[in-house]
């Protein structure tokens, strides 16, 4: 299984963000702040994604996250899923695994340009 540094995923999200802040120990969220032209406040996923040995790139999720967004960096931007709308359509679909593809246009989803 090979693994992206999450370090480096981190520091290069970090630059779309004001008002960072970071955990002070160790929880399921990896950095919060607000998105340059937004308002909100949020706390991210910005977890390393994993390789499979099937050559696809996975990243796991809990129910009990204390993130609000997960980000998946991709060649040209930042894909920033809303957590509790991923969570209402894993219910709805009773899906446990789903593929960028599926939820890439689910209603909150926003694309941040590099």
């Amino acid at each position: 299984m090979k693994l992206i540094d999450s370090s480096k995923i981190l520091k290069c999200f970090s630059k779309y963000l004001t008002e960072v802040k970071l955990p002070k120990e160790k929880t399921s969220w990896n950095i919060a702040g607000i998105l340059k032209g937004q308002n909100g406040f949020y706390k991210f996923d910005v977890r390393e994604m994993h390789q499979l040995s099937s050559g696809e790139w996975a990243k796991t999720g809990d129910t009990g996250t204390k993130a609000e967004k997960m980000v998946f960096e991709r060649k040209k931007d930042w894909l920033i899923i809303d957590i509790q709308e991923l969570h209402n359509y894993l219910k709805i679909t009773k899906q446990r695994i789903v593929h960028l593809d599926e939820i890439q246009n689910l209603d909150w989803n926003m694309v941040v340009k590099k």
